[in-house]
């Protein structure tokens, strides 16, 4: 909620997590390899703007059904670091 000892305004109100996807948002697809709370915490604690995560379904060439996760966000910037630091955090151990 604090960064920087300012309130992220966007946090207090209940609105930096969005319950869909937005066409406007740019989607980072991957495969989980680390807890989906571990990416989560990472989002909220690193990022300040508006996101979502979850997972998509879609159909693959021989018409199967596959499912990947997927974060996004609003923002342009906090997306490109996301993808720059997601083998990081994608591959963290809890061992």
């Amino acid at each position: 909620m604090l960064r920087d000892g300012c309130p992220n305004p966007l946090t207090v109100h209940g609105l930096r997590e969005v319950d869909s996807c937005p066409p406007h948002f740019i989607k980072i697809q991957f495969e989980l390899r680390s807890s989906r709370k571990h990416i989560y915490d990472w989002i909220w604690e690193n990022l300040e703007g508006r996101f979502w995560f979850g997972d998509i379904h879609y159909v693959t060439d021989d018409k199967n059904l596959s499912m990947e996760s997927c974060a996004a966000f609003e923002n342009p910037g906090e997306a490109s670091m996301f993808a720059l630091c997601l083998t990081d955090i994608n591959n963290y151990n809890y061992y």
